[in-house]
Protein backbone atom coordinates (compact mmCIF):
# COMPACT_ATOMS: atom_id res chain seq x y z
CA UNK A 1 0.00 0.00 0.00
CA UNK A 2 1.88 3.28 -1.04
CA UNK A 3 0.69 6.01 1.46
CA UNK A 4 1.34 9.74 1.27
CA UNK A 5 1.90 12.21 4.92
CA UNK A 6 1.61 15.59 4.16
CA UNK A 7 3.56 16.33 7.12
CA UNK A 8 4.29 13.14 9.15
CA UNK A 9 7.00 14.45 11.51
CA UNK A 10 5.10 15.94 14.24
CA UNK A 11 4.00 15.34 17.44
CA UNK A 12 1.25 12.87 16.94
CA UNK A 13 2.50 11.82 13.15
CA UNK A 14 5.65 10.63 14.32
CA UNK A 15 4.40 7.39 15.57
CA UNK A 16 1.91 6.80 12.87
CA UNK A 17 5.04 7.32 10.61
CA UNK A 18 7.08 4.66 12.36
CA UNK A 19 3.88 2.26 12.99
CA UNK A 20 2.74 2.41 9.35
CA UNK A 21 6.65 1.83 7.94
CA UNK A 22 7.17 -1.09 10.20
CA UNK A 23 3.89 -2.37 9.03
CA UNK A 24 5.28 -2.71 5.89
CA UNK A 25 3.84 0.27 4.39
CA UNK A 26 5.45 1.82 1.53
CA UNK A 27 5.33 5.51 3.10
CA UNK A 28 5.87 9.09 1.37
CA UNK A 29 6.56 11.90 4.12
CA UNK A 30 5.83 15.70 1.97
CA UNK A 31 6.90 18.31 4.22
CA UNK A 32 9.66 20.74 4.40
CA UNK A 33 12.67 18.56 6.36
CA UNK A 34 12.36 20.85 9.39
CA UNK A 35 11.90 17.68 11.83
CA UNK A 36 14.18 15.74 9.59
CA UNK A 37 14.98 13.66 13.22
CA UNK A 38 11.62 12.16 13.19
CA UNK A 39 11.52 10.79 9.97
CA UNK A 40 11.57 7.03 10.44
CA UNK A 41 14.05 4.64 8.40
CA UNK A 42 12.25 3.18 5.09
CA UNK A 43 10.05 6.32 4.40
CA UNK A 44 10.80 7.98 1.59
CA UNK A 45 10.78 11.88 1.40
CA UNK A 46 9.43 15.01 -1.09
CA UNK A 47 10.85 18.20 0.53
CA UNK A 48 8.39 20.94 -0.60
CA UNK A 49 5.94 23.11 1.22
CA UNK A 50 2.68 22.02 0.10
CA UNK A 51 1.12 25.25 0.09
CA UNK A 52 3.77 26.11 -2.68
CA UNK A 53 0.74 25.25 -5.21
CA UNK A 54 2.83 25.14 -8.58
CA UNK A 55 6.09 23.14 -7.36
CA UNK A 56 3.34 20.71 -5.10
CA UNK A 57 1.68 19.56 -8.12
CA UNK A 58 4.67 19.18 -10.14
CA UNK A 59 6.08 17.17 -7.47
CA UNK A 60 2.82 14.96 -7.12
CA UNK A 61 2.10 14.81 -10.93
CA UNK A 62 3.81 11.46 -11.27
CA UNK A 63 2.42 9.38 -8.36
CA UNK A 64 -0.69 8.26 -7.37
CA UNK A 65 -1.26 7.00 -3.38
CA UNK A 66 -3.54 4.60 -1.91
CA UNK A 67 -4.06 6.96 0.85
CA UNK A 68 -2.74 10.74 1.33
CA UNK A 69 -3.86 12.08 5.02
CA UNK A 70 -2.92 15.68 5.34
CA UNK A 71 -1.68 16.47 9.17
CA UNK A 72 -1.42 19.83 8.37
CA UNK A 73 -4.73 21.49 7.04
CA UNK A 74 -6.51 23.75 9.83
CA UNK A 75 -8.69 25.76 7.28
CA UNK A 76 -11.28 25.26 4.38
CA UNK A 77 -8.80 26.63 2.04
CA UNK A 78 -6.29 23.98 2.71
CA UNK A 79 -8.98 21.42 1.87
CA UNK A 80 -9.58 23.05 -1.36
CA UNK A 81 -5.63 22.80 -2.11
CA UNK A 82 -6.09 19.43 -1.47
CA UNK A 83 -8.89 18.80 -3.35
CA UNK A 84 -7.37 20.17 -6.41
CA UNK A 85 -4.32 18.28 -5.73
CA UNK A 86 -5.45 15.17 -4.46
CA UNK A 87 -8.98 14.54 -6.56
CA UNK A 88 -8.26 11.35 -8.93
CA UNK A 89 -5.09 10.41 -7.53
CA UNK A 90 -6.22 8.33 -4.55
CA UNK A 91 -8.43 5.97 -3.20
CA UNK A 92 -8.72 7.55 0.03
CA UNK A 93 -7.93 11.21 2.31
CA UNK A 94 -7.89 11.11 5.55
CA UNK A 95 -8.53 14.58 7.01
CA UNK A 96 -6.76 15.25 10.47
CA UNK A 97 -9.64 17.08 12.19
CA UNK A 98 -9.65 17.67 16.37
CA UNK A 99 -12.17 16.64 18.88
CA UNK A 100 -12.77 20.69 19.95
CA UNK A 101 -15.16 20.20 17.14
CA UNK A 102 -17.81 18.69 19.57
CA UNK A 103 -20.44 20.82 20.86
CA UNK A 104 -19.31 23.06 23.46
CA UNK A 105 -21.11 22.81 26.15
CA UNK A 106 -22.76 19.32 26.29
CA UNK A 107 -25.87 17.66 26.26
CA UNK A 108 -24.38 14.80 26.96
CA UNK A 109 -21.23 13.86 28.88
CA UNK A 110 -20.21 10.70 27.11
CA UNK A 111 -18.80 11.83 23.32
CA UNK A 112 -19.42 9.79 20.26
CA UNK A 113 -19.05 10.34 17.13
CA UNK A 114 -22.58 11.41 16.45
CA UNK A 115 -22.39 14.21 19.19
CA UNK A 116 -22.90 17.38 17.15
CA UNK A 117 -20.41 19.89 15.97
CA UNK A 118 -20.56 23.30 17.18
CA UNK A 119 -17.47 25.18 19.21
CA UNK A 120 -18.36 28.91 19.84
CA UNK A 121 -15.55 29.54 21.76
CA UNK A 122 -12.60 28.79 19.45
CA UNK A 123 -11.53 29.60 16.27
CA UNK A 124 -9.38 26.92 15.57
CA UNK A 125 -12.31 24.42 15.92
CA UNK A 126 -14.57 26.47 14.00
CA UNK A 127 -12.16 26.08 11.02
CA UNK A 128 -11.64 21.98 11.70
CA UNK A 129 -15.34 22.09 11.89
CA UNK A 130 -15.81 23.85 8.40
CA UNK A 131 -12.43 21.91 6.99
CA UNK A 132 -15.09 18.85 7.75
CA UNK A 133 -18.20 20.16 5.98
CA UNK A 134 -16.26 21.53 2.70
CA UNK A 135 -15.12 17.70 2.77
CA UNK A 136 -18.58 16.37 2.96
CA UNK A 137 -19.65 18.61 0.07
CA UNK A 138 -16.96 17.46 -2.05
CA UNK A 139 -17.83 14.26 -1.35
CA UNK A 140 -21.64 14.89 -2.26
CA UNK A 141 -20.67 16.29 -5.40
CA UNK A 142 -17.68 14.10 -7.17
CA UNK A 143 -17.39 11.07 -4.52
CA UNK A 144 -14.31 12.12 -3.05
CA UNK A 145 -13.09 9.57 -0.73
CA UNK A 146 -12.83 10.98 2.75
CA UNK A 147 -12.43 9.81 6.27
CA UNK A 148 -12.09 12.17 9.44
CA UNK A 149 -10.40 11.69 12.35
CA UNK A 150 -10.76 13.35 15.65
CA UNK A 151 -7.86 13.45 17.90
CA UNK A 152 -8.05 14.82 21.53
CA UNK A 153 -5.25 16.16 23.42
CA UNK A 154 -2.55 13.61 21.94
CA UNK A 155 1.06 13.44 22.96
CA UNK A 156 4.49 11.97 22.69
CA UNK A 157 8.01 11.97 23.82
CA UNK A 158 8.61 16.02 22.90
CA UNK A 159 5.59 16.75 24.81
CA UNK A 160 4.39 16.43 28.37
CA UNK A 161 0.72 17.73 27.90
CA UNK A 162 -0.51 19.83 30.86
CA UNK A 163 -2.64 23.14 30.66
CA UNK A 164 -2.68 27.24 30.69
CA UNK A 165 1.41 26.39 29.67
CA UNK A 166 3.16 26.21 26.36
CA UNK A 167 3.40 22.79 25.75
CA UNK A 168 5.54 23.14 23.01
CA UNK A 169 8.35 24.23 25.53
CA UNK A 170 7.17 21.85 28.53
CA UNK A 171 10.05 22.40 30.46
CA UNK A 172 8.30 25.67 31.14
CA UNK A 173 5.65 24.13 33.37
CA UNK A 174 8.34 21.42 34.84
CA UNK A 175 10.30 24.59 36.10
CA UNK A 176 7.98 26.49 37.47
CA UNK A 177 6.62 23.15 39.55
CA UNK A 178 10.07 22.93 40.52
CA UNK A 179 10.68 26.37 41.27
CA UNK A 180 7.12 26.33 43.74
CA UNK A 181 5.29 29.01 41.49
CA UNK A 182 1.88 28.68 41.77
CA UNK A 183 0.71 26.65 38.62
CA UNK A 184 -3.08 27.19 37.24
CA UNK A 185 -6.21 24.79 37.34
CA UNK A 186 -8.98 26.47 36.00
CA UNK A 187 -11.79 25.82 37.53
CA UNK A 188 -12.15 23.81 40.98
CA UNK A 189 -9.51 20.92 39.08
CA UNK A 190 -12.61 18.41 38.69
CA UNK A 191 -13.12 18.76 35.18
CA UNK A 192 -12.39 15.42 33.58
CA UNK A 193 -9.82 15.50 30.97
CA UNK A 194 -8.36 12.48 28.06
CA UNK A 195 -4.17 12.44 27.24
CA UNK A 196 -3.49 10.19 24.60
CA UNK A 197 -0.01 8.36 23.87
CA UNK A 198 0.99 8.66 20.00
CA UNK A 199 1.99 5.41 20.45
CA UNK A 200 -1.68 4.36 20.97
CA UNK A 201 -3.29 6.58 18.96
CA UNK A 202 -0.85 4.99 16.19
CA UNK A 203 -2.58 1.55 16.59
CA UNK A 204 -5.75 3.15 15.39
CA UNK A 205 -5.28 5.25 12.68
CA UNK A 206 -3.02 2.88 10.46
CA UNK A 207 -5.83 0.32 10.93
CA UNK A 208 -7.78 2.92 9.04
CA UNK A 209 -5.34 3.32 6.33
CA UNK A 210 -6.81 1.96 3.29
CA UNK A 211 -9.46 0.63 5.54
CA UNK A 212 -12.72 1.02 2.74
CA UNK A 213 -15.43 0.26 5.09
CA UNK A 214 -13.72 3.95 6.67
CA UNK A 215 -14.10 5.99 3.49
CA UNK A 216 -17.17 8.72 4.56
CA UNK A 217 -16.48 8.18 8.21
CA UNK A 218 -15.49 10.36 11.31
CA UNK A 219 -13.38 8.34 14.37
CA UNK A 220 -11.98 9.79 17.77
CA UNK A 221 -8.92 8.05 18.82
CA UNK A 222 -8.44 8.70 22.35
CA UNK A 223 -7.63 7.05 25.23
CA UNK A 224 -9.88 5.10 28.14
CA UNK A 225 -7.88 6.85 31.05
CA UNK A 226 -10.12 9.70 32.42
CA UNK A 227 -8.36 11.90 34.48
CA UNK A 228 -9.14 15.56 36.44
CA UNK A 229 -7.04 18.37 35.62
CA UNK A 230 -6.32 18.09 39.07
CA UNK A 231 -4.71 14.88 39.04
CA UNK A 232 -2.86 15.44 36.17
CA UNK A 233 -1.10 18.11 37.31
CA UNK A 234 -0.11 16.16 40.62
CA UNK A 235 0.67 13.16 38.70
CA UNK A 236 2.98 15.45 37.16
CA UNK A 237 4.23 16.57 40.59
CA UNK A 238 4.67 12.75 41.07
CA UNK A 239 6.83 11.77 38.29
CA UNK A 240 9.38 15.01 39.28
CA UNK A 241 9.00 14.05 43.24
CA UNK A 242 7.53 17.83 43.63
CA UNK A 243 4.24 18.73 44.87
CA UNK A 244 2.77 21.00 42.71
CA UNK A 245 1.21 24.86 43.98
CA UNK A 246 -2.06 24.99 42.80
CA UNK A 247 -4.67 27.62 42.79
CA UNK A 248 -7.68 27.44 41.04
CA UNK A 249 -8.79 30.39 38.55
CA UNK A 250 -12.25 30.54 36.76
CA UNK A 251 -11.48 30.33 33.35
CA UNK A 252 -13.54 33.13 32.07
CA UNK A 253 -11.39 35.29 34.13
CA UNK A 254 -8.45 33.91 32.86
CA UNK A 255 -9.95 34.83 29.50
CA UNK A 256 -10.48 38.08 30.13
CA UNK A 257 -6.68 38.65 31.06
CA UNK A 258 -5.11 36.39 28.19
CA UNK A 259 -7.50 35.77 25.44
CA UNK A 260 -4.50 33.85 23.93
CA UNK A 261 -5.05 31.26 26.37
CA UNK A 262 -8.66 31.26 27.58
CA UNK A 263 -10.04 30.64 23.37
CA UNK A 264 -8.37 27.11 23.98
CA UNK A 265 -10.07 27.01 27.54
CA UNK A 266 -14.05 27.57 26.77
CA UNK A 267 -13.21 26.21 23.49
CA UNK A 268 -12.12 23.23 24.53
CA UNK A 269 -10.34 22.13 28.01
CA UNK A 270 -12.74 23.79 30.20
CA UNK A 271 -15.65 20.92 29.42
CA UNK A 272 -14.97 17.55 30.90
CA UNK A 273 -15.00 14.84 27.92
CA UNK A 274 -15.09 11.06 27.95
CA UNK A 275 -14.93 9.71 25.09
CA UNK A 276 -16.52 6.28 23.66
CA UNK A 277 -13.76 4.89 21.76
CA UNK A 278 -16.46 1.63 20.39
CA UNK A 279 -16.65 2.93 17.22
CA UNK A 280 -12.81 2.80 16.17
CA UNK A 281 -12.83 -0.37 18.21
CA UNK A 282 -15.40 -1.87 15.76
CA UNK A 283 -13.12 -1.07 12.54
CA UNK A 284 -9.59 -1.48 14.56
CA UNK A 285 -10.73 -4.15 16.64
CA UNK A 286 -6.86 -4.37 17.92
CA UNK A 287 -6.62 -0.83 18.99
CA UNK A 288 -5.96 -0.98 22.18
CA UNK A 289 -4.34 2.04 24.96
CA UNK A 290 -1.67 1.04 26.94
CA UNK A 291 0.27 3.99 27.82
CA UNK A 292 -1.07 5.30 31.19
CA UNK A 293 -0.32 9.27 31.73
CA UNK A 294 1.93 9.28 34.46
CA UNK A 295 4.15 6.38 32.13
CA UNK A 296 3.89 8.42 29.05
CA UNK A 297 5.25 11.70 30.72
CA UNK A 298 8.08 9.48 32.58
CA UNK A 299 8.84 8.58 28.77
CA UNK A 300 8.55 12.29 27.75
CA UNK A 301 10.93 13.96 30.73
CA UNK A 302 13.87 11.72 30.11
CA UNK A 303 13.70 12.35 26.35
CA UNK A 304 13.51 16.11 26.62
CA UNK A 305 15.78 16.38 29.75
CA UNK A 306 18.41 14.30 27.34
CA UNK A 307 18.02 16.28 24.11
CA UNK A 308 18.94 20.26 25.56
CA UNK A 309 17.35 21.78 22.40
CA UNK A 310 13.38 20.95 24.00
CA UNK A 311 14.66 22.86 27.75
CA UNK A 312 14.00 26.03 26.86
CA UNK A 313 11.81 28.16 28.68
CA UNK A 314 8.95 30.42 27.68
CA UNK A 315 9.08 33.34 29.73
CA UNK A 316 6.57 35.39 28.07
CA UNK A 317 4.61 32.38 28.68
CA UNK A 318 5.19 32.72 32.81
CA UNK A 319 4.29 36.40 32.56
CA UNK A 320 1.41 36.07 31.19
CA UNK A 321 0.54 33.26 33.82
CA UNK A 322 2.10 35.38 36.78
CA UNK A 323 -0.31 38.86 35.29
CA UNK A 324 -3.35 36.18 35.58
CA UNK A 325 -2.45 35.16 39.44
CA UNK A 326 -1.66 38.66 40.22
CA UNK A 327 -5.35 40.05 38.95
CA UNK A 328 -6.77 37.00 40.48
CA UNK A 329 -5.27 37.60 44.00
CA UNK A 330 -6.06 41.63 43.84
CA UNK A 331 -9.49 40.71 43.44
CA UNK A 332 -9.48 39.44 46.88
CA UNK A 333 -7.93 42.28 48.46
Amino acid sequence: MKVLFIGGTGTISTAVSQLAVDSGIDLYLFNRGINSEFIPNGASVITCDINDFEKAKSLLDEHNFDVVVDWIAFSPSDIERDINLFKGKTKQFIFISSASVYQKPLEHYLITESTPILNPFWEYARNKIASENRLRDECSKSGFPYTIVRPSFTYGVTLIPAIVTNNKMPMTLIDRIRSGKKIIVPGDGTSLWVMTHNSDFAKGFVGLLGNKDAIGEVFHITSDEVLTWERIINTIGEVINVEPNIIHIPSDLINHYAPNIGAGLLGDKSTSVVFDNSKIKKFVPEFECTVKYKEGITRSLKWIESHPKYCGIDHENNAAIDKIISKYELSFE
